[in-house]
């Protein structure tokens, strides 16, 4: 799996993340794209298993990707905040198109 961060110059508006009672507004360079999958830095631990919906906005305003996918890990502590790895489920061919567009996309 390739991942590529994020660069922060405005190119990555909020991810959205939402899981049951939780909703989350990431920010640019709390988020790793992979092609198949995301991490991120958060406040707040979720729960392995867990299914969360996402919605990321393309670089250059190329249109949202709104996808689903579930937990594998959450390593960290409320001090130092929780690294979230999760693989998305059930993509389009369009949204995985977009996705490792996203993942590979230069930012520099």
């Amino acid at each position: 799996m390739s991942a590529r961060k994020v660069q922060t110059t405005g190119s990555f508006p909020a991810v959205v993340v939402e899981a049951r009672q939780t909703r989350l507004s990431l920010s640019p360079d709390s988020v790793i794209i992979h092609k198949n999958g995301i991490e991120f830095r958060s406040s707040a631990p979720f729960s392995e298993w867990a299914e969360m919906t996402l919605t990321l906005q393309s670089p250059g305003g190329g249109g949202r990707v709104h996808c689903t996918g579930v937990v594998i890990a959450c390593t960290g502590n409320r001090h130092t905040a929780y690294h979230v790895s999760m693989v998305f489920t059930g993509l389009s061919k369009q949204a995985q198109a977009r996705l490792s567009t996203m993942a590979y996309a230069p930012f520099g």
